[in-house]
């Protein structure tokens, strides 16, 4: 994948004649010790605390309670009325991959290849990317970003939406994308014969078992040369999912599919595995929740996958697999970028017949457990990475203000692009000259 976005985005605003300004991060993040006094917090694992305070020094939540003392030096904020969350995780996006959907220029998250998991989507993120700040000031601090296209379509990277480059953005987890072959029309659009669908999805299915068989043997010749055999990066590439130390995110949603996929992962044993996508997830619930294989379900937030469902399937997906004891994260899961909206995808989970509480861990710690990354991020706990966020409110409702957002101990400054074009144009003046 090539690191053409920032470039890209430079040479087109030039084109569009706009300044330098409008495409950078001007505002600078701050570090140092601060103590959040008097507020709700809401530390997702350890029950609500009121009046609590919590104590941030060195990128860590160093303290965190009611009968807590503020270090000398400590820069403290009132937050009295408020409430205290850890920051948001989004299960699936194209985020920093992406700055103009309609400018291919700027697109840099469906390479070319039906196999190619070695494209690493973390080298390609760019952290100037318009849609991080906007992201991020709405309480949402890390995200997942999924390469798209293809059969493997390369490595996801679970990304920390501050910092300048992409290895100071990287929270730990990494894994290989498959998108499982459909057996069903893709949309309204696909005017395709019955016959030529199925002879499309056997062609892939195909493919995905040569790729598979061919990792295997690779597996089996490199650990009998201890690891001298012929390099090849498709297949160097998928040797820790083979192994069981790197998870397979297989994307899939038609409920045949999803069963077929569950029977595809079980016959190969493999160890770590995630669904992602799942929007008949409900239908084949007791299956996903006998095989114990976790999902990333969304976008919640979308129409029925059927005419003849009701309205409110894609909004009860999530509750309902959840109920049959299949562990549920959520991801936006929105290509307009319209990331900043995944606590609503959420609300509406918890509107639709899903708990607030579980809806709430469902963009927190569940997808922090998932990506292994739960002794850093998902809630608030002492030792944890000081990743959270200050609100008036409760995040699902949309009447709710973020006042502060944390990152790794980096207070980010309140500033994107949108609140920069509200403060432009809400005291505008008609540039003019008499």
């Amino acid at each position: 994948m090539r690191m053409r976005n920032i470039l890209s985005t430079a040479v087109l605003a030039i084109c569009l004649g706009l300044s330098v300004h409008s495409i950078a991060q001007t505002a600078k993040g701050k570090t140092g010790t601060f103590a959040l006094t008097g507020a709700t917090i809401e530390t997702i694992t350890k029950g609500v605390i009121q009046n609590g305070t919590v104590i941030i020094s060195n990128g860590k939540i160093t303290a965190v309670g009611t009968n807590v003392s503020v270090p000398a030096g400590a820069e403290v904020i009132d937050c009295k009325g408020k409430f205290i969350y850890p920051g948001m995780i989004d299960g699936g996006s194209i985020l920093g991959l992406s700055e103009v959907g309609s400018d291919p220029r700027t697109n840099d998250y469906n390479e070319v290849g039906d196999v190619i998991p070695q494209v690493k989507a973390l080298v390609a993120v760019n952290p100037n990317a318009t849609a991080i700040p906007v992201t991020r000031v709405s309480g949402v601090t890390t995200s997942l970003v999924v390469p798209q296209g293809g059969l493997f379509s390369g490595t996801a990277a679970l990304i920390n939406l501050h910092g300048y480059n992409p290895d100071q953005m990287f929270a730990g987890f990494e894994a290989v994308v498959m998108n499982f072959p459909q057996t069903g029309r893709r949309g309204s659009f696909d005017r395709r014969s019955e016959d030529d669908i199925k002879k499309a999805a056997d062609k892939s299915l195909a493919k995905i078992n040569e790729t598979w068989d061919k990792a295997m043997q690779y597996h089996k010749l490199d650990s009998a040369t201890k690891g001298k055999v012929e390099y090849y990066p498709q297949l160097q590439a998928l040797l820790p999912v083979v192994r069981g130390e790197r998870t397979l995110l297989v994307d899939v949603n038609a409920a045949n599919d999803i069963k077929a996929a569950i029977k595809w992962v079980q016959d190969r044993k493999i160890k770590k595995v995630i669904f992602s996508g799942v929007a008949e997830g409900w239908r084949v619930a007791d299956e996903l929740a006998k095989a114990k294989i976790p999902v990333i379900a969304g976008p919640v937030q979308s129409l029925p996958t059927r005419e003849s469902d009701r309205y409110d399937r894609p909004y009860a997906n999530p509750g309902l697999m959840h109920k049959a004891g299949v562990t549920v994260a959520l991801q936006a899961g929105d290509r307009n970028m319209n990331y900043r909206n995944l606590p609503f995808h959420a609300g509406f989970a918890a509107a639709y017949g899903w708990s607030r509480e579980e809806a709430l861990k469902a963009v927190t710690i569940v997808p922090a457990q998932l990506f292994g990354v739960a002794d850093k991020l998902g809630s608030i706990e002492t030792g944890k990475s000081a990743t959270l966020f200050v609100c008036d409110g409760d995040p699902f409702e949309t009447k709710t203000q973020v006042s502060h957002v944390f990152i790794e101990g980096w207070q980010i400054p309140m500033v994107s692009r949108q609140t920069e074009l509200y403060d432009e144009f809400l005291e505008r003046s008609p540039g003019t000259k008499k």
